[in-house]
C-alpha cells in the first residue's frame, strides 16, 4: 500500500488526539494513552529513523515506543530475498540495537 505512511500517521494523529501521552499508574499498570509498537524490519525497511522523527516532532517526545524484534519471514517474504527487500531473513540483534538508537537520537526515551 502506498500511502500506508500517510495513513498510519493520520491514524497516530488522531489516536494522540483522544488519548493523549501513556498514563501508567503505580503499579506499572498502562490506564490511558498511546503506546506506538514499531516492528524492525531487516535492512532498515521498516524507516526507524523516520517514524521515530515523526514521532518526536509531531506527536510528543514523551510518546512511548515499543520497538518491536519479532519480525520473522513467512510466505511470499522468502522470495523477496534481494534488495531493496531483505525480507528472507529475522532482523539481527545489531538492527534492533540501530533501531533503538535511532529513536533515542530522534529524542524519545520512553520505551
Amino acid at each position: 500500500m502506498r500511502d500506508y505512511p500517510a495513513v498510519n500517521r493520520a491514524a497516530v494523529r488522531e489516536m494522540r488526539r483522544h488519548v493523549g501521552d501513556l498514563v501508567i499508574d503505580d503499579y506499572g499498570v498502562a490506564r490511558r494513552g498511546l503506546l506506538v509498537r514499531h516492528l524492525v524490519l531487516p535492512g532498515g525497511l521498516a524507516g526507524t529513523a523516520e517514524v521515530a522523527g515523526f514521532l518526536a516532532e509531531e506527536i510528543s517526545l514523551d510518546t512511548y515506543i515499543n520497538v518491536m524484534s519479532q519480525y520473522r519471514p513467512a510466505y511470499w517474504a522468502y522470495e523477496c530475498a534481494t534488495p531493496p527487500m531483505p525480507l528472507d531473513r529475522r532482523v539481527t540483534r545489531g538492527e534492533v540495537a540501530a533501531a533503538v538508537r535511532q529513536a533515542r537520537a530522534a529524542g524519545l526515551w520512553r520505551f
